[in-house]
């Protein structure tokens, strides 16, 4: 399909259908040189020029290579500035021993997690038994990083989330726009932003009347009636998946990917991930070049102008095989909110970067991220088969302060349960700062600052299982658990625009270095955050091209 039927089809579809309020207006085709990789094709390798040499001068350097850096790099390349961007994890663009390039969900290996020996699944139990196993240290694709109360799910190589996540790309309802970011205009992020990233993220909506015939979805059918018999709407939501893809995948025609589970450590097909979209259009350019398994660990000034850039170059197995100094004329922070503010932190600490302000490490937030999951009786079975990406949720944001996506639970047998990922209008937020002591980062989330996510989220399922004279599954988060309250997969603030940068993601007190990716956000969306993410860059650096470079 190309750019521009989606775009069409996205249009049209979400007009006819009534999807999430402001989503309609937002996702038709803009004019842009941001080509969509059919998602099935290998993702190319971004690596042909080899790894930054110790001693290079870049004109900029861009840490990190997910959603908010490749905006960046694909922008500035375009204006005709050479970018590295330099990438913790790696590039994924290899084949293992079973000839695919990631892991299946049902079927972690080394591929999995990043750097640890034993995985740590978002669900660690299922049907009263722990579920996780030991594996090789590797840097695998899926970081689990425990913090503060909280673990921290986030993607590891080139592509950052986009290579884990379920592909969500929503855009919050144009009324809620105020709460999120406060400092930003609004009408021209509905006008010209939203539109932009939707046209280069290459979003699409699932087709309404296969939905309603096709195996795989029966859970988001079952989710669907469940929700509107207890009063709440079921809206569609759009996502970077090619469901022309997916057809084909039902069919039988092409490889198993969605059908076929694969989501939480990678997709092998279908997905539009960054390296396929942002990615690919910035390799384009032939001005940018990444460098996978490599790790910053100090950014200061340099006496000749720009900034001194140490980095360590990692081994798969997490080992340093080498310390690089780089220097370069402007550095973006796009290491996710986590890795962004953790590393400003620290060198505002250290006194790398002591003038750096104090709002740096402030008003981090979990999007209001709580899972749960619902034993439906036997005359609503969920399906054996369910494809990994989600479709569709249920909106109570207005009432409650929740809406929730309907998850797949792709275990290939038939468990009667639906699952759910919610995002709550907690207004709880967390500080990073700097335990000398300890020589760290540490993170102040308490896990009780759950609770009123966990309250928001009842407002949906305690309705659901009164109608619907069911119980809420307690065999997935641990024994006699029914909320897992422990993780997030949305991650947001750290280096809140307006604060720790002014509004446009430029540092305070450092000319020349900039935030760029969701450590801006203060902490919730309201819905899956990567389309705002990607959004709020475009407008950012249109801006600092125009007016810096």
């Amino acid at each position: 399909m190309s750019d521009k039927s989606l775009h069409s089809k996205v249009s049209g579809g979400v007009s006819r259908r009534g999807f999430i309020a402001g989503t309609g207006s937002i996702l038709g085709a803009v004019a842009l040189t941001v080509n969509v990789t059919p998602a099935h094709a290998e993702p190319a390798t971004t690596t042909a020029s080899g790894p930054i040499e110790s001693g290079a001068r870049v004109p900029v350097l861009v840490i990190g290579t997910g959603y908010g850096g490749s905006v960046a790099a694909l922008r500035l390349a375009q204006a005709g500035v050479p970018v590295h961007m330099v990438e913790m994890g790696m590039a994924w663009d290899t084949p293992g021993s079973d000839g695919k390039i990631f892991a299946n969900t049902t079927k972690p290996d080394y591929r999995s997690y990043w750097l640890r020996t034993r995985t740590k699944a978002p669900l660690s139990n299922f049907l009263g038994f722990p579920i996780d196993k030991d594996v090789p240290r590797y840097t695998g694709i899926l970081d689990a990083e425990e913090m503060g109360g909280i673990i921290v799910y986030q993607g590891r190589g080139v592509g950052g989330g986009s290579l884990v996540n379920g592909g969500m790309a929503v855009t919050p309802k144009r009324q809620n726009f105020a709460a999120i970011l406060p400092s930003v205009d609004a009408e021209e992020m509905y006008r010209t932003y939203y539109p932009r990233a939707n046209a280069g993220l290459g979003v699409g909506l699932i087709d309404p009347v296969w939905f309603e015939a096709v195996d795989c979805y029966q859970f988001a059918r079952v989710g669907r009636k469940h929700a509107q018999r207890s009063g709440f709407p079921f809206v569609f939501v759009p996502d970077v998946y090619d469901w022309d893809y997916m057809k084909q995948e039902v069919a039988g025609t092409v490889p198993k990917s969605a059908v076929d589970g694969e989501i939480l450590y990678g997709n092998n097909a279908g997905k539009k991930s960054l390296q396929q979209t942002y990615l690919a259009a910035a390799r384009a350019t032939g001005k940018v070049t990444i460098s996978p398994l490599h790790r910053v660990t100090t950014v200061s000034p340099s006496d000749g102008g720009g900034y001194t850039v140490v980095m360590e170059q990692l081994s798969t197995s997490g080992d340093v095989l080498a310390t690089k100094t780089v220097t370069a004329g402007r550095v973006f922070f796009a290491a996710g909110s986590v890795g962004t503010s953790k590393l400003l932190v620290r060198l505002k600490a250290t006194g790398a970067l002591p003038n750096l302000n104090d709002e740096v490490g402030k008003g981090w937030g979990d999007n209001g991220n709580v899972m749960c999951g619902r034993a439906n009786h036997m005359w609503d079975p969920t399906g054996k088969v369910q494809a990994s990406i989600p479709c569709g949720g249920i909106d109570n944001w207005d009432a409650g302060g929740a809406f929730a996506e309907v998850a797949p639970l792709p275990t290939g047998i038939e468990t009667y349960a639906s699952f759910y990922l919610s995002i709550t209008k907690n207004p709880n937020r967390a500080r990073f700062s700097w335990n000398a002591a300890a020589g760290k980062v540490e993170l102040d989330w308490q896990t009780a600052w759950k609770q009123p996510s966990i309250d928001m989220a009842k407002t949906i399922f305690d309705k659901i299982n009164a109608k619907e004279g069911t119980i809420y599954r307690t065999d997935l988060f641990g024994t006699n658990k029914v909320w897992g309250d422990h993780l997030t997969y949305h991650p947001l603030g750290g280096a809140v625009l307006g604060k720790a940068t002014d509004n446009y993601g430029r540092l305070h007190g450092h000319p020349g270095l900039y935030v760029i990716d969701g450590a801006l956000i203060p902490g919730n969306t309201s819905v899956n955050p990567f389309a705002t993410i990607t959004a709020l860059a475009e407008r950012n650096i249109e801006k600092i091209i125009a007016t810096d470079l």
